[in-house]
């Protein structure tokens, strides 16, 4: 497998942070494939997109960036040459001209799936139980409460904005479909991985399958990262 040329951008989405990513970064590495990850403020779309470029400057050859949930939209908005293709793991992956919350809210959710709402702070913060109930039902005890108290939360202002015209029209792209996640609603995955005409793995894993099954979630990076060679 020639992977000298290319790296694996790990980039996170809402309520988590790149440290959500260690045993993917683990497994990626144990089959000698390059990988970082990105740090958003998640506080506007341009600015995470700006902080996933930044990192890209940073990476000698071709990328495959992988974004989980929200971070599905960021990486389908950056105009570096150096992608080579896609991968979103139960991520958004809003069209021309529709924003984020429109394509996570395209079907209804169960009754699982927390309410959110920005706070005092402006910021929409996931509430602490919700992470053993709908973002990482699988995890530990001990992983949920590192997951909730880590957290990072998101601006109403990053989500609500129509995003221009995305990369998955022009690279190829992986979907990793969780079965079990309760934030975002299996039938949004399928929609969204059949409009992009995705290779598509789905599985049995919760909303959070970087920290819960990372050997899976990496095996679908290495196939793309295989293909797209």
């Amino acid at each position: 497998m020639n992977t000298a040329a290319k790296t694996a951008v790990l980039v996170h989405g809402a309520w988590a942070d790149p440290a959500s990513w260690a045993g993917v970064v683990d497994a990626l590495q144990s089959k000698q494939i390059d990988t970082v990850t990105v740090s958003l403020p998640l506080l506007t779309l341009a600015g995470d997109v700006a902080a996933l470029d930044d990192v890209l400057d940073r990476i000698p050859g071709k990328a495959v960036l992988v974004g989980h949930a929200y971070a599905g939209a960021v990486i389908a908005a950056t105009q570096s040459p150096k992608v080579a293709a896609l991968v979103y793991i139960a991520g958004l992956a809003p069209d021309e001209g529709e924003t984020v919350a429109e394509v996570f809210n395209r079907y209804p959710h169960d009754d699982t799936t927390p309410a959110l709402a920005p706070a005092e702070d402006g910021l929409m913060w996931l509430p602490t139980e919700a992470f053993a109930t709908a973002f990482a039902q699988h995890a530990t005890k001990q992983q949920q409460q590192v997951l909730a108290a880590s957290q990072r939360p998101i601006s109403p202002a990053a989500i609500t904005v129509p995003v221009g015209r995305p990369l998955w029209k022009q690279v190829p792209s992986w979907y990793l479909v969780a079965q079990r996640d309760h934030m975002i609603p299996e039938q949004t995955q399928r929609f969204l991985a059949e409009r992009m005409h995705a290779h598509t793995t789905a599985l049995p894993v919760d909303h959070l399958p970087s920290v819960t099954a990372p050997s899976l979630v990496a095996e679908v990076i290495v196939d793309a990262v295989r293909h797209s060679a």
